[in-house]
C-alpha cells in the first residue's frame, strides 16, 4: 500500500498560510483544521495552516513526512443512528519545530495572507514566565512565543493596522483568551518593545475567548490495522473524533466577515458572550459525566455506555440531566437540543470511556460541575433534588474506598484521601457527614447550612449500606415523592 503524501493523491498545489496554530496534537487536527477544512471546500476559503510545535518533543517530523495529510474519522451516533464519515484533510500546508527551525518560525510573521492565530497548548500554555526573553530561540512560555512573533510581524510591516491578527485560543480555561492577551501586554511591557507596539497589540490585533466541545479519543492504536483497511493508502497519523462539534468564539459582526462559518452546516457560534455556552457544557456534560461516576461504580458499572445503557442507571443520568436543564438560565430549546446529544455522545459505541477515568478528582470536580446546580435547585425550589443529593450520597460513600469487599478506584490528592478517611472513622454517619459537608476546602462553603441537606445524606448512605445503591435509591426517592 503507498505511502501517504501530496504527490500519491495528486495535491501538489499548496494552499497560502492564513492560519498559525500552535499545537500539533489530536484535537486541533480533529477540531480546527477540520473546521478550516470545511470553510475551505464550502467557501472556497484557501486557508492554509501552518502547524508550529508547541513543545521540544512532538510530532511535527511525522507530519511533515506525509506532507501535512491525514484522514479523520467520525464515530458516533445521532438520534439512535450509527454515523461513520471518513474525510482527507488537506489543509495543513507546514510544520515547523522552533527548537530546530527558529528562523523558520519567525519567517511565519511576514506570511502576507497571515490571519489568523490558533493554539491549543494545554490549560498550562498559557502561563508567563518571568525568566523568558526575547534573545531566546525559542522562549519557554507558549505566550512569550506568540509575542515575539507578533512583534516580528509588527516590525516586517511597519506597524501596518491591516496587518493586525485575530487570536483565537483553544486552551480549555475560561477566559482563554483574556487571560492571553494580558499576559503578552506584559511581556511587551517587561521586554520595552515600545508604545507603538502595544497600540499595535491592542488595537490591530483581536483576541476572542472560546470554548470547544468535541470527544477526540485521537489514534485507535488498538484497532488501526481494521482502520488501515478502509484507505487506499498508509496513514500513520489517523486520528478518530465523535460527530458532535460545538465552537463558540466572542465575537461581533466583523469576527463573522472574517469567520464566515454561518455559511457552512459547522456549529460554530460567534456571539457577544460565550459564558452561557460555558455554563451549559460544564453543567450539562461535565456535570452529568461527574454526577453519575461515584452511582454508576457502586452499582458495578464500568464505562459511561455501560451506564446509560442500563434501564436503572440509565434513568438516574436521564433524572440528573432533567434537574441540571431545569436551572439553566437559556433558551429552553437550546438546552433540550443540547441534552439529546449529550445522551447521544454517552451511548456513543465507538468509544471506551473509563469511569475509573473520569473518576480523578472527583470531589473538586463535583464543587465546579454539579453543586452550583444543586444549590441552585434549592434556591429556585426551595426544596433539594432529588437525584443531585443522592449523587452526593454516592460521592461520599465511594470515598470511603471500599464497596462490598472491593476497593474503589479513588484518584485524588494524599491530603484530601487522608481527610476522608479520618471522617469514616467516625463513630455514626452523622458525625461522617458532618465531617464532610462542613469542609469548606471541599466545597467552598460549609454545606451543613444547606437546609435538610446534611439529614437527607444521612438517610441515603443509611440506605446505601443497609440495602444497596438500587433499592436505597428507590427507598431515598420515595420519601422525596411522599
Amino acid at each position: 500500500m503507498e505511502k501517504l503524501n501530496r504527490k500519491s493523491q495528486g495535491l501538489e498545489t499548496k494552499l497560502p498560510i492564513k492560519v498559525v496554530q500552535f499545537g500539533e496534537g489530536n484535537f486541533l487536527r480533529a477540531f480546527v483544521d477540520y473546521a478550516f477544512q470545511k470553510l475551505n471546500k464550502e467557501l472556497d476559503f484557501k486557508a492554509g495552516v501552518a502547524m508550529v510545535q508547541p513543545l521540544e518533543n512532538g510530532m511535527v517530523n511525522l507530519i511533515n513526512e506525509q506532507d501535512g495529510l491525514y484522514t479523520l474519522f467520525l464515530n458516533g451516533i445521532k438520534k439512535g443512528e450509527k454515523i461513520q464519515d471518513i474525510e482527507l484533510i488537506t489543509n495543513v500546508v507546514a510544520g515547523i519545530n522552533p527548537y530546530k527551525e527558529y528562523d523558520d518560525y519567525l519567517a511565519l510573521a511576514k506570511e502576507e495572507e497571515l490571519q489568523f492565530i490558533i493554539s491549543n497548548t494545554t490549560e498550562a500554555g498559557i502561563e508567563y514566565i518571568e525568566t523568558d526573553t526575547p534573545e531566546m530561540r525559542p522562549p519557554v512560555a507558549f505566550p512569550a512565543r506568540l509575542t515575539v512573533l507578533l512583534h516580528e510581524r509588527f516590525k516586517h510591516f511597519n506597524g501596518d493596522s491591516a496587518r493586525g491578527l485575530t487570536i483565537i485560543p483553544c486552551e480549555l480555561i475560561n477566559h482563554n483568551a483574556d487571560t492571553l492577551k494580558e499576559i503578552i501586554v506584559k511581556y511587551a511591557t517587561q521586554w520595552n518593545l515600545g508604545d507603538a507596539f502595544k497600540t499595535w497589540l491592542l488595537e490591530a490585533c483581536t483576541f476572542h475567548n472560546t470554548l470547544v466541545d468535541r470527544i477526540v479519543p485521537g489514534y485507535p492504536r488498538n484497532e488501526i490495522e481494521e482502520y488501515n483497511s478502509k484507505l487506499n493508502y498508509q496513514d500513520n497519523l489517523i486520528v478518530t473524533a465523535e460527530p458532535f462539534f460545538l465552537w463558540v468564539i466572542e465575537g461581533d459582526d466583523a469576527l463573522r466577515a472574517k469567520l464566515p462559518f454561518h455559511k457552512t452546516n459547522l456549529n460554530v457560534k460567534i456571539v457577544d458572550d460565550m459564558q452561557p455556552f460555558r455554563t451549559l457544557k460544564v453543567r450539562i456534560l461535565n456535570g452529568a459525566h461527574t454526577a453519575m461516576v461515584p452511582f454508576s461504580l457502586l452499582f458495578g458499572n464500568e464505562t459511561v455506555k455501560q451506564t446509560v445503557d442500563g434501564d436503572f442507571t440509565g434513568k438516574f443520568v436521564n433524572s440528573i440531566i432533567n434537574e441540571i436543564n431545569g436551572t439553566l438560565q437559556m433558551d429552553k430549546n437550546e438546552i433540550l437540543a443540547y441534552s439529546e446529544e449529550v445522551m447521544d455522545r454517552f451511548k456513543n459505541p465507538f468509544i471506551k470511556h473509563l469511569l475509573s477515568d473520569i473518576a480523578l478528582n472527583s470531589i473538586s470536580k463535583f464543587k465546579v460541575r454539579v453543586l452550583p446546580s444543586l444549590i441552585q435547585y434549592y434556591n429556585d425550589h426551595q426544596q433539594l433534588p432529588t437525584n443531585l443529593t443522592f449523587s452526593l450520597a454516592c460521592l461520599i460513600q465511594f470515598y470511603k474506598g471500599v464497596w462490598n469487599g472491593k476497593a474503589l478506584p479513588i484518584k485524588d490528592t494524599p491530603e484530601l484521601v487522608e481527610q476522608f478517611n479520618t471522617a469514616w472513622e467516625l463513630s455514626n454517619l452523622e458525625a461522617v457527614v458532618k465531617a464532610v459537608l462542613s469542609n469548606e476546602e471541599f466545597w467552598g462553603e460549609d454545606l451543613t447550612k444547606v437546609n435538610g441537606l446534611s439529614e437527607d445524606i444521612v438517610f441515603a448512605l443509611s440506605e446505601i449500606e443497609a440495602n444497596g445503591l438500587e433499592k436505597g435509591y428507590l427507598n431515598f426517592n420515595k420519601q422525596y415523592q411522599s
